[in-house]
Formats: structure tokens, C-alpha cells, sequence
């Protein structure tokens, strides 16, 4: 796999490894002289509202085993409690993550304090892309059931996003449905997005009539949000209406979602009037698809 890159250039990625590795810290032991990083990475995923430790191995990449070795030594020293299906700090866990959150911010200070004004901004615009890059190279978006264990997190998430964020009392149950049978070909599909093989985002397509396609459950994780993760997986829903017949698609959202609205609208889709009645619904869209026949 690695024969058609240059090996300056691996090379270079490996010198750039070695050095990130160092500034951070990551080979002390304990990190930032608290705990192992490992453990310290799982105490940021709990966070302050907790989290399943499904959420925290998906968010990490970490194989079950490794991750219960990890939570099995936090509830040792009383930073972790695990009690109906959830993890979350304790007290103690709670008061050093918020030590570990103030070292962290000075160690990224550390790291740019020394730079000019000029510098420090071509390091947050070169980490920023690196960021984004890396993320690229770690995405993958293929066809899934929409009845697997990855598909039916990505959508509970999903939902409890949507309760949280939307003005109006949100009920799964009232919104417009996308039964299974609607997500899987012919009918349709059923996207996930993996960073590291992890689940970090999904998307569904289902016919809404002959030739128009209707995209829904657009969805990323918080973790991998601002990757351009989103674009990916409208572009694939996109690529399989075309695989389908499709000649255009539609999609709706709610005017909570103005990170939604503008994705829709920089990737080419026009408001259009309202076309069904989902009571959530406040904004329809619709884009004429590229490569689509025209008969």
C-alpha cells in the first residue's frame, strides 16, 4: 500500500510524528504527571454529562477489552462510576479533569508563546490542516444496515441531538418515518461515516417519488465535527441517488440546524416550498444531481 509514497515523505510524517509526540507529552508517564494519557483520553470522553463506554470506544477506537482494563483502574482510585449503562466521573474524577484541562491549555500556551504573532498563526492554520487531512485519510463511508448495532447508535444519538437542540419538545415517534425496507436498495441506502473503523456519522436516502431522492438522519458525532465528515457523506448519499435512477433529491431540516442549512447551501441545494408535512420541519431543499439522466 505504501509503494507509490515517496519515502521523503514518509519519512517526513514520521519526524512530524516523533516531534508531536514529544511536545505533548505523550511518552511521560504519567501524563502531565497525573495519570496515564490513555486513561486521561477516556476521563475526556466521559466528561462532565458522561458517556456509555460504546460512546467512549467509538469516539477513541479502543478494542472493549483495553477500554474495561482502563474504566477498571479509574473506579479503583474513585474517578469513575459506572451505574445504568453509563460512566461518569466522580467528584474526584470531576476535579481532576478540570486539573488535567488547565495543564493541557498550558501546554499548548507553552507551545506558542514563543512564536511571533505571525508564526503562531501559520502553526494554527498549519495544525488546523493537518487536522482536517488526517481526518481524510482516517474517513471511510460505505453502504450499511440500517438495522446494525452501528447503524441503530449512530441514529439514538441522532434523535437525542435533535431533542436537545430543537426550540419545539421533539418526539421521534411524530417525526416522518424511514422504515428500514425504505433504506436499502432499491429503495435506498443507509451511509456510515468510520474514523479509525469507528462509527462517527450516518445518512440515509429513500425514494420520495420516481426519479427524486430524499436524503435523511444527517448526522456527526461531536468528536469529529469541523473534518468535512458531513460533505463526505452527502456527496456519497448523492453518488448513490445517481446509482439509483435518481435525477434530483430533496431534504428538509429544522431552523435549529444552521450548520445543516449552510452545508446544504454550499453544496448547491435550493430552498424550495414546503413538500410534507413533518412537523419539525421548517426548511426544504432541493439540487439537481450531476450525472443524472435527464429523460
Amino acid at each position: 500500500m505504501t509503494a507509490s509514497v515517496p519515502g521523503a515523505d514518509i519519512d517526513l510524517v514520521r519526524g512530524f510524528n516523533r516531534l508531536v509526540t514529544r511536545q505533548l507529552g505523550a511518552l511521560d508517564d504519567p501524563y502531565l504527571g497525573r495519570r496515564p494519557l490513555g486513561e486521561c483520553r477516556v476521563m475526556y470522553e466521559i466528561g462532565a454529562g458522561g458517556a456509555t463506554a460504546r460512546d467512549v470506544r467509538a469516539r477513541l477506537g479502543l478494542e472493549p477489552a483495553y477500554l474495561a482494563r482502563l474504566v477498571r483502574s479509574l473506579e479503583r482510585d474513585g474517578l469513575v462510576e459506572e451505574g445504568a449503562g453509563m460512566l461518569r466521573l466522580t467528584s474526584r474524577g470531576l476535579s481532576l479533569l478540570g486539573e488535567l484541562d488547565r495543564d493541557s491549555d498550558e501546554l499548548a500556551a507553552s507551545a506558542l508563546a514563543p512564536l511571533s504573532n505571525e508564526q503562531r498563526a501559520r502553526l494554527v492554520r498549519a495544525q488546523a490542516e493537518v487536522r482536517r487531512l488526517l481526518a481524510v485519510s482516517m474517513v471511510s463511508v460505505t453502504a450499511e444496515d440500517p438495522a446494525s448495532e452501528d447503524a441503530r447508535w449512530c441514529l439514538s444519538h441522532y434523535f437525542a441531538e435533535l431533542a436537545e437542540r430543537f426550540e419545539e419538545q421533539f418526539d421521534p415517534g411524530r417525526t416522518l418515518p424511514a422504515d428500514a425496507a425504505d433504506l436499502v436498495p432499491p429503495a435506498g441506502a443507509f451511509l456510515i461515516a468510520r474514523v479509525g473503523g469507528e462509527p462517527a456519522g450516518c445518512g440515509a436516502l429513500k425514494t420520495h417519488r420516481p426519479g427524486v431522492g430524499e436524503i435523511m438522519r444527517m448526522w456527526v458525532d461531536h468528536a469529529h465535527r469541523g473534518l468535512g465528515i458531513g460533505a463526505r457523506i452527502l456527496t456519497a448519499l448523492e453518488e448513490q441517488a445517481v446509482t439509483l435512477g435518481h435525477r434530483s433529491v430533496r431534504l428538509y431540516t429544522n431552523r435549529s440546524l444552521d450548520e445543516a442549512k449552510a452545508l446544504y447551501r454550499s453544496r448547491g441545494y435550493e430552498g424550495i416550498p414546503r413538500y410534507n408535512d413533518d412537523p419539525y420541519a421548517n426548511h426544504w431543499f432541493e439540487k439537481r444531481l450531476r450525472g443524472a439522466s435527464r429523460s
